[in-house]
């Protein structure tokens, strides 16, 4: 039963998924008052704690404390009330790469009740509308630097009012001279603790965008629980990582966790494997989230010299960490890393291994709070050393806006995260498989469908079909089979026109790596393409 709300605009919780429908949810440890506000507490609570002169941020080559982050959120919270009208439970996107600006912009829309659309930097008007379409947003803060893709989206979206900020520490666009002229002071809005404060958007297998929602306590309890627990976190933490913001991951890990506990976040927004061991050497930095294809690099960098020895923790989570990988890091730093998984859907990390528990090619046991067991075929719980479909649940679990897919993902009060997994006789998780078609490539999932949409709006594609490869380097790889319209070149050229085009058309990321040109794809009788066929050419 959900209580308070401060919600003006009740859009969110008007399409909460019925209660019928939203998995059990384990609290018991994680009591937080009727009225919660994250913004406040991540910020001007934690000045009222003592933690006011303590570093909170660093980047852009700029250090702020927790002093300055509170007045700055402030400001910005006047700003998207006065200035641009904000009511509480409005949506209210950021556009940004991982910087200050961003962490602040989120948290100001948070602390004035707005329900936050974080995104990455990469994606296109075509991936915005879509999200402002499926959360009805009105409102988007956008780093000056994107605004092109921005005003793109604007110009198909009448009702979405944009405003500039500028990501650098120069703070000279729009909204940061409005918020200059504003009181250092703000009355957080006294939102309830099951208001909704986040969408964590997930493209899931088809492509299609889908919203994760996200209260006040879940926020506060991935703290309280994952980082607590798992990382220990003090004040005298440092974290680094290279997940982008607008991951409820790097979210959590470069945000939430420090700031909850008077720790400093340090935001790259090119975070390359080499920048991050000059953020670790330069800053002393203790606690890393990345993924293992970052600490390969992060590897052959020690080999080369580059002194990591400050680093206490390194989660690794995104994708599979290989053995090799587990055993390097351990005979080079004599510190475990600690491999994990979460998912949009559960907001964080929920299975992990543990300092002082922890084993290779495992993803560890559940975190406080939570529950797991491995699912066979019929439903019923699988036997120890048997594979099957994971279904968690705990404090926090699977709540999609206006979704089809809640039926499929939770089922009988657990959540079915897609993964397959394998729980051995000591009661510890091992990792298999995905269940569905997602290419996970360095750290990043991918939606095949996705790419090729992209691809069959170029005029030289016919057909084509898009699976993923194994990469030693990336896990995976997208890499598309193509056959070209009569006539069409099959060549260097066009490969690099037809992954240009993809770049062009949705986030770069997502572009075929290897594409393979061939006469026909594999069929049923109906027509259908069959890719597991080509999934079983490649190698393993």
């Amino acid at each position: 039963m959900l209580g308070h709300t401060a919600h003006v605009d009740t859009f969110a919780r008007d399409n909460l998924p019925p209660e019928t429908l939203q998995p059990d949810f384990l609290l018991d440890g994680f009591d937080y008052p009727e009225t919660l506000n994250a913004g406040y507490e991540l910020t001007d609570a934690m000045v009222e704690r003592g933690f006011g002169d303590n570093t909170a941020l660093v980047g852009n080559g700029r250090i702020r404390t927790y002093k300055e982050l509170s007045d700055w959120t402030n400001r910005i919270a006047h700003v998207l009330v006065e200035d641009m009208g904000v009511v509480p439970g409005n949506r209210v996107m950021v556009r940004s790469a991982n910087n200050p600006a961003m962490v602040a912009c989120w948290l100001a829309a948070t602390k004035v009740g707005a329900v936050v659309i974080n995104t990455m930097p990469m994606l296109r008007a075509i991936e915005l509308q879509k999200y402002v379409e499926v959360a009805e947003i009105d409102f988007a803060l956008c780093d000056t630097r994107l605004m092109e893709e921005m005003e793109d989206c604007a110009a198909q979206c009448p009702n979405l009012k944009v405003l500039a900020f500028d990501g650098t520490s120069n703070h000279d666009a729009e909204l940061d001279r409005l918020a200059l002229e504003k009181p250092v002071r703000f009355g957080a809005v006294a939102t309830g603790r099951d208001d909704v404060a986040l969408l964590g958007f997930t493209s899931g297998s088809t492509g299609e965008p889908k919203a994760t929602m996200h209260f006040h306590r879940d926020l506060m309890i991935i703290a309280d629980g994952y980082a607590k627990e798992i990382l220990g976190v003090t004040p005298d933490d440092v974290f680094v990582g290279s997940p982008p913001l607008a991951f409820t991951f790097g979210l959590g890990g470069l945000a939430l966790f420090p700031l909850r506990f008077g720790a400093t976040a340090t935001l790259l927004e090119q975070a390359t494997p080499l920048k991050m061991v000059e953020i670790i050497e330069k800053y002393g930095a203790t606690v890393c989230f990345t993924a293992p294809t970052a600490y390969r690099v992060m590897l052959r960098a020690m080999d080369e010299g580059a002194d990591l020895s400050s680093l206490r923790a390194a989660v690794s989570a995104g994708e599979t960490l290989p053995q090799p990988v587990y055993d390097d890091w351990m005979s080079k730093t004599g510190k475990p890393m600690l491999d994990g998984i979460g998912a949009t859907e559960m907001l964080h990390i929920f299975i992990s291994n543990r300092f002082d528990d922890h084993r290779p090619a495992c993803t560890g046991k559940t975190v406080s709070g939570y529950e797991a067991r491995v699912l066979a075929d019929d439903g019923s719980e699988a036997p120890r050393g048997e594979i099957g479909r994971l279904a968690v649940r705990g404090p926090t679990g699977c709540r999609y806006l206006r979704g089809d897919r809640q039926k499929g993902y939770v089922i009988d009060g657990w959540n079915i995260t897609g993964d397959t997994f394998m729980q051995d006789e000591d009661g510890y998780f091992h990792f298999a498989a995905r269940n569905d078609d997602m290419i996970v490539s360095a750290g990043y999932n991918i939606a095949g469908p996705e790419v090729e949409a992209a691809l069959l709006s170029h005029e030289v594609v016919a057909e084509c079909a898009v699976i993923g490869t194994p990469d030693e380097e990336r896990g995976h790889i997208v890499q598309a089979h193509i056959v070209l319209a009569e006539g069409a070149a099959r060549d260097d050229a066009q490969v690099k026109a037809l992954q240009d085009h993809v770049k062009l058309t949705i986030a770069p990321y997502k572009y075929p790596r290897s594409i393979i040109f061939t006469d026909a794809l594999p069929k049923t009788q109906t027509g259908k393409i069959q890719r597991f066929k080509l999934k079983e050419a490649q190698p393993s």
